[in-house]
């Protein structure tokens, strides 16, 4: 098994390195922003698809897929990185079939006869880039001492945010609102809409690549064929360690859970929105982009909180208050108090996510970082059609939304009693406070 040390950096870490690292979140924003949240997933079940309820399905088939590649890709690659010092290489690769698959996406014309096509296009991005952030994430704890990985983890998640909703406004404001569109785009073809596709694929070109030149290797480089022969070795002690280690065991199965939960909320929250408050679609986009700015407001706000509390500690209190507010809202019923109360969440939603990515970070033996964030990567993604599941068929069982949305409430609680019981890791022990 990979020895418990979790080393931290053994020298000066160049200041370019650790703002091409945030650089990246502020890239990748795009891709979870345009193509899988506001844009292009819409674009796909109301224009491509041959009827939006048969595009919902396609479009969650597709996630699941991904999820299932993911799942296999993510822990061993991890695995091969971490025994051949090839996590820059790796994640360049990622990036680019992530960079190269969107901007692909501008041939995705409305009609049925590409839905097969965008589909592949869109699962494949999505695998690309789950994979990459397992790298990308791995690159952390090597960036800054122990005290200062929650700071770094929180800023850079507001950066994510914040990028994604630049990229967005571009898109909306340059390209999908005017009318008559800019640059000669046809909108009878939706071109004002793929070109989307365009500008988000060129970001992540744009602004991901310093990381795969700044940010230094963990591990000196070997052959592939050792690489993988180690990594593979490696790969089943941190199976065994996964398994045996009961405080990494709690911590996955407890992010499983309030993962699902966050999943199903950002996945569902608009349906809710629109069925129980009236909102109309332009209402739940500008409500959608609320949440995603009060998230990067929460984020930024944790980043000189987390460190003197511990990543465990935030992680419970975001989760704790998401619950509250969460059942707050299965119990109200007016629509200004629904405006307030849903942008709270968001406040707590990016503290929820980067505090876990650094309480991994503190968890992760240095010489497995890549494995143990393929674990991380493959807890966020392995159950997540069950928060839907369970959504759907409360809704169906009372013939009610709110019934349906207080699984994701459940969910949340059940993540958070389960993460009470897992220690915090002697690292972070040592670091809150510093």
């Amino acid at each position: 098994m990979p020895t418990p040390d979790r080393a931290t950096p053994t020298r000066a870490i160049p200041a370019r390195a650790i703002a091409a690292w945030v650089l990246y979140d502020w890239a990748y924003g795009a891709f979870s922003t345009v193509v899988t949240t506001f844009v292009f997933a819409t674009y796909f079940t109301q224009k491509i698809a041959v009827d939006p309820a048969t595009g919902a399905s396609q479009w969650a088939g597709m996630q699941a897929a991904a999820g299932v590649a993911i799942a296999l890709l993510s822990v061993p690659l991890g695995a091969v990185a971490d025994r051949g010092g090839r996590q820059r290489v790796i994640l360049a690769v990622a990036s680019a079939v992530m960079a190269l698959c969107t901007l692909a996406l501008w041939f995705a014309r409305p009609s049925p006869g590409y839905a097969l096509m965008t589909l592949l296009l869109a699962g494949v991005a999505t695998t690309a880039f789950e994979v990459a952030t397992v790298f990308y994430n791995a690159m952390l704890p090597g960036l800054v001492p122990p005290h200062r990985i929650g700071r770094l983890s929180m800023l850079a998640w507001g950066a994510g945010y914040a990028g994604g909703l630049t990229c967005l406004a571009l898109c909306l404001v340059v390209l999908v609102f005017p009318d008559p569109p800019h640059f000669g785009l046809d909108r009878a073809a939706a071109e004002p809409v793929r070109a989307t596709a365009l500008l988000a694929g060129g970001w992540l070109l744009a602004f991901g690549w310093p990381v795969c030149v700044f940010v230094p290797e963990a591990a000196r480089r070997a052959p592939w064929h050792r690489a993988v022969r180690e990594g593979l070795s490696e790969l089943r002690a941190v199976l065994r360690a996964a398994w045996t280690d009961a405080a990494l065991r709690g911590f996955l199965i407890a992010r499983l859970l309030y993962m699902d939960g966050l999943t199903t909320l950002f996945a569902f929250g608009g349906i809710y929105a629109a069925g129980q408050f009236g909102l109309s679609a332009t209402e739940v986009l500008i409500f959608g982009i609320g949440l995603n700015v009060a998230a990067g407001m929460g984020a930024l706000g944790f980043a000189f909180v987390e460190d003197r509390i511990g990543a465990r500690t935030t992680v419970l209190v975001a989760l704790v208050a998401l619950a509250g507010l969460g059942t707050a809202l299965l119990l109200i019923h007016d629509r200004t108090a629904f405006w307030v109360l849903g942008h709270a969440v968001g406040l707590f939603v990016g503290p929820a996510q980067a505090a876990s990515r650094s309480l991994m970070a503190r968890m992760a033996p240095a010489t497995a970082r890549g494995a143990y964030f393929g674990l991380f990567a493959l807890s966020g993604r392995v159950t997540g059609f069950l928060g839907p599941l369970a959504l759907s068929l409360a809704t169906a069982a009372f013939a009610s939304q709110r019934a349906g949305m207080a699984v994701i409430v459940l969910l949340l609680a059940g993540g958070a009693v389960l993460l009470a019981a897992v220690p915090s890791p002697a690292r972070e022990a040592g670091a809150a406070g510093q």
